[in-house]
């Protein structure tokens, strides 16, 4: 299969390619790379051919003789949303509904869209699934919420969108992001020996580990097609689903002498459970195999290879919105983020023309 990932240089793009060339499909990558820089450790022996290019200029030509499409170059996550909405609807929804009609118009039959479990915001005591009402709370969250919409509209006999709704990502990856929740608490364990929260602890989250999302992805493209058309998949496993506090305590577990301390905040409202038996029914192949103990360990052996030091751990490359927050501030990209070139070098008098 002829595959399309936008998204190859990011955090899960890294691991998604190298896994489906694996497989045997020829796959082309897609990425504007504003997070090349992040690459904490050599970590895969396979690349894919990547078109470095904004998602805003794909054409109809990069899409050509694709048989599939897999989503992810969008910006992320909620800080980043909060911070700057408009761009971030610029580019998480008008941008992916474009990246679709465009790929329809191109004769793409599958479009493997990834969405996140976030769209269920503030869950209630029960559990949610996909035919649980959304709940956005952040501008990430509710793009995810508004592509999903649109791109329902355009399927049809010829094309097939799948919708992944990822619960909360962990693990190892050569494009590491240390902004997500049990990375984050593993950065902070290896390099400070203390995890202290301001927060109770209270809130639940799903997790799924980045090289199980590329499994669900594989099996998704893999599919029988009316499997899978038009579908919405919450990816992860029923009994990932932790209390903050559990995932820190299973954090300072990995990292001997590590000290865990908690505060009385519990004013975090995004907290939901999610049931995830719906995948299970429909690709039964898939099977979590990380869960968020030995996601910490592999961290913590990891950081001991590498020798991972407090500014690894707080370096601008490894959390996206620091990232952008630079690239902004030194000029190298636009306030609507795109690139702009370095200007030419100043002739020195005598030099020749």
């Amino acid at each position: 299969m002829n595959i399309l990932v936008t998204g190859t240089e990011g955090y899960l793009g890294s691991l998604l390619a190298p896994e489906l060339l694996r497989r045997g499909h020829v796959v082309t990558g897609l990425d504007t790379g504003f997070y090349r820089a992040g690459w904490l450790y050599h970590g895969t022996d396979l690349t894919a051919r990547t078109l470095i290019k904004d998602l805003r200029d794909v054409t109809s030509d990069d899409l050509r003789g694709m048989d599939a499409v897999v989503h992810m170059a969008e910006l992320s996550n909620d800080p980043l949303g909060q911070l700057l909405p408009t761009i971030t609807y610029d580019i998480n929804h008008t941008g992916s509904v474009r990246l679709a009609r465009l790929a329809k118009a191109a004769g793409v039959t599958r479009f493997v869209y990834m969405s996140s479990c976030s769209v269920y915001g503030v869950g209630g005591a029960d559990f949610v699934d996909e035919r649980s009402d959304v709940n956005p709370q952040t501008a990430y969250a509710e793009c995810k919420v508004l592509v999903e919409r649109d791109l329902r509209e355009l399927a049809d006999a010829s094309f097939s969108p799948t919708f992944l709704r990822n619960a909360t990502a962990f693990g190892a990856s050569p494009r590491m992001r240390f902004d997500i929740v049990l990375n984050n608490l593993s950065g902070l364990a290896c390099t400070r020996r203390a995890i202290t929260m301001t927060s109770d602890g209270t809130p639940w989250r799903p997790l799924v580990h980045a090289l199980d999302i590329a499994q669900a992805i594989a099996l998704v493209l893999e599919a029988p097609l009316e499997r899978v058309h038009n579908e919405t998949f919450n990816v992860g496993a029923t009994d990932h689903n932790y209390r903050v506090r559990e995932i820190a305590e299973l954090v300072a577990q990995a990292f001997p002498g590590c000290a865990v301390q908690f505060g009385e905040n519990g004013s975090d409202n995004r907290s939901y459970r999610v049931n995830f038996d719906k995948i299970r029914r429909a690709l039964p192949d898939f099977e979590p195999t990380w869960d968020a103990g030995r996601g910490a360990q592999q961290l913590a052996d990891l950081f001991t290879r590498i020798d991972l030091q407090p500014g690894d751990f707080t370096w601008r490359g490894y959390t996206r919105l620091t990232q952008l927050e630079y690239l902004l501030r030194t000029g190298q990209i636009d306030q609507d983020f795109y690139w702009r070139p370095l200007p030419a070098p100043e002739r020195r008098q005598g030099s020749p023309a």
